[in-house]
Order: structure tokens, then sequence, then C-alpha cells
């Protein structure tokens, strides 16, 4: 999917930089940046098109997630194709491949900014990646609308970064339930912590401990890890000398895998594996037996594809005829697939809901969505903003790993206003 940089020259890179360095107020846009939203940025939207960038790891160490976008894909082809589009706009998305390398990321967001000339960057996916760019684009105006990690810096302060937005849970949701969970299960246990060497785990394993803070519960081990490390395999074992009753797996999918199986094969440790939410798809676990992976425990806030408590629900059925529809040979089994379908459908929802179709208006809209539903969220779980609110997702449910597919608790943990 790696697109070749397209070369201009002469007089039509000197056009183009101006052009982008106006913000793209001009009259080819139609009638989306007139009346009240006359001077507004209209950029990559005209009265019948969108234009939308994304940039996620392809290939490299992450490339599990390459399957988000190919979701998202779907849900525009699906809406394009079926719905006309976006208040009559047809998506056109652009995917890029940085390969989980954030000065990749910046090359492949600068393109899609200043030579594709998109609307919005819906999505850059990863902690260090989505940091690296994040100054730019709010330089730039441009939306960095539904970041794909749950960093909580992200949303922490939205008056100093008005143009990007998060989208799932934070991981300070997420800590916070497995701190939650710990406790309960037991009220003395002994904890080990694999942890992924940037904001991503540092935020799940601080949080955690904070949650824990005053109870009896402990952690006894810590081990990290870098992404460009080819294997896990001699932290799990570090970790297994600590004979601790929990073992926090908050590991991206590559590792999280690595780390499942090591674990099986250390017959003399038998913890309680808590896994990470960003690599609990049942494809990514598939791998390691389903028989070796009964009793694991996850966060979510989506619906299990392979749940039959969900086989007759109007989203599901939805998502899987209309993936088999548009996107042919797509597994949607995979959680990751589905994740790109529920995040097209939430940036449908906030765009619509704009009141001037331009950059502006989105930035608006994404800042004070009221409680919008999508219809792969678990129930009970909706989208909130607010001007000094800035994280969209605040409900997580936890589950357990049962014959081959999670099985969600009823009970969904809240941290809004938190």
């Amino acid at each position: 999917m790696r697109i070749k940089a397209i070369r201009t020259i002469g007089m039509t890179a000197a056009l183009l930089a101006t052009l982008t360095a106006c913000g793209g107020r001009g009259e080819e846009a139609g009638s989306v940046g007139q009346g009240d939203c006359k001077g507004q940025q209209t950029t990559g939207i005209t009265d019948t098109s969108i234009k939308l960038g994304g940039s996620y790891p392809l290939s490299g160490p992450a490339s599990a997630y390459a399957e988000i976008p190919k979701g998202a894909k779907a849900y525009f082809d699906y809406i394009n194709a079926e719905q006309g589009g976006i208040d009559g706009r047809k998506v056109e998305y652009l995917v890029r491949d940085d390969g989980y390398q954030p000065p990749k990321t910046v090359e492949e967001v600068r393109r899609l900014v200043e030579q594709d000339q998109v609307f919005a960057v819906f999505q850059t996916l990863g902690t260090a990646t989505s940091s690296a760019v994040w100054d730019y684009l709010n330089q730039r105006k441009v939306p960095q609308i539904f970041v794909a990690t749950g960093a909580n810096k992200f949303g922490a302060d939205p008056a100093k970064n008005p143009w990007t937005i998060g989208w799932q849970p934070s991981y300070h949701t997420e800590a916070t339930a497995y701190a939650q969970y710990v406790k309960k299960l037991k009220a003395d246990a002994t904890v080990s912590v694999l942890y992924q060497n940037d904001d991503f785990g540092k935020d799940l394993l601080n949080t955690f401990t904070a949650g824990i803070a005053g109870s009896g519960v402990k952690v006894i081990a810590e081990q990290s890890y870098e992404v460009t490390d080819p294997t896990v395999d001699a932290q799990v074992r570090n970790l297994a000398n600590s004979k601790a009753d929990v073992f926090l797996n908050f590991s991206t999918p590559k590792f999280a895998l690595q780390a499942l199986a090591a674990d099986v094969r250390n017959i003399d440790w038998n913890p309680k594996h808590v896994l990470a939410q960003v690599s609990n798809t049942s494809t990514n676990m598939k791998p390691v037996g389903f028989q070796n992976v009964q009793g694991v425990v996850s966060a979510a806030f989506l619906k299990d594809p392979g749940d039959p408590r969900w086989t007759a629900d109007n989203g599901m059925q939805t998502f899987k005829t209309k993936v088999a529809q548009y996107s042919p040979g797509a597994d949607t089994g995979n959680g990751h697939l589905m994740t790109g379908w529920a995040m097209a459908e939430s940036f449908h929802k906030t765009m619509a809901a704009a009141k001037c179709p331009t950059r502006e208006g989105l930035r608006d809209a994404m800042r004070s969505i009221d409680n919008v539903a999508v219809d792969l969220m678990l129930p009970g779980v909706s989208m909130k903003t607010t001007a000094t609110d800035g994280f969209p997702l605040e409900a997580i449910g936890m589950m357990t790993f049962t014959g081959d597919h999670w099985t969600v608790s009823d009970e969904v943990i809240s941290t809004a206003g938190k």
C-alpha cells in the first residue's frame, strides 16, 4: 500500500506551496466556505467530496494494526456507495505506511498535508508516531482526528492542542479498570509487569501503580522492551522468577503474542494474565492456541465479533455484511478491522454534526460530541467531549477469554470527569 512520492518542480511546486501556506481558502471549494463559514479552511473538501489521509504501520513490528485502515476503508466505501458519502460528499481515503517509525510518520503526514492536501488527518496510529506530528498539524490548523492511541496526553489539554483529539478510552481509564479488577481478585496480590518503553507502556504502568496505592496489592517485578527488540522471551523469564500472582502484559500485538506464548511455556508459573486492550483481538491470540489462553483478562469498549451474544445485533450484522461486500476476503472476526469500521463511523457522525463543512467546523464538532453512540460499541459506552474534556470515550468493560471468544461483563467502569 506504499505510494511513491509525487515530485513536482518549478512553478508547480511554488504554486502548491503558496496554496498550502494560505490554508486552502480557495474558490475551488464551491459553497462550502460561504455564509457563516466564509473565510474558514476548505482545503480537501468540496460540495461533492472530502479527502482524508491516515498514517499507519502497514509494515514493521506493529503491522497487525494494518487491519484498522482496511476496516475504515470498507466503511467509507459502503457509505459512498449506499448513502452518497457524508452529507453528499464522497470520501476519498488515502493511507500511508510509516512502519511505526516517528520520522517516517512525519514524512508521510507532511506529504498528506502539503502534496495531497487532505482535509483532515483521520488517524495516526501509535503514541510516539502521533506525538511526532501533532505540533506540526496544530500549527498548520489541520484536524488530527481520532488518533489511534490511548495516551493520556492527547486528551489532557484541549486548549493547547485544539486540532488533535484521541478516540479510544485512555490508558488512564484502562489501567484504572485493571487496578480495580486486581484489587477485587486478591487483596494482597503480587504483580509483575511487561511494558513497552514509551508513553503507551508507561501510561498504563504508572496509572495502574497509582490505582493500587494504599491497598495490599504490590508490583514486585517490572520489565520493559523496545519496539526494535526481536523478542521479549528474556523479559518474561525474568518476570516468571518473581512468581507474581498477576502478569500485566502491556504490549503491542507482536510482543503481546510472544509474551502469551512464553507464559504458556513457563509451566512453573501460572499467574492471572491481564492483556492490554490494544492487543486483545481473538486473531492475535489464535496462534498461541485458544486452549492456552482460557481465563486471560482484558478490557473492551467494543463488541467482540466472535461473541455469540452479538450474532443478532444490528450493528454487528451490518458490519459483517457490508465488509464482505466492500472488502471481499477481509476477516470480519479480526477486532482491528472492526475497530477501523467503528472509528470511521465515529468520524462520519462527528463530521455530519459540524455546523460548517470546514476544518474549523470539524475542529468545533469534535470538541462538542454529545453522547453519540456508535453501533459496535458496548451498551453504556458512547462518545462525549467538551471544550475542556478531550476524552471522547471514558468507559470500559472487563472481559475474560472463554472458548474461542471474549465474554464481557455487564458492568461498565467509567472515569468520566476524573
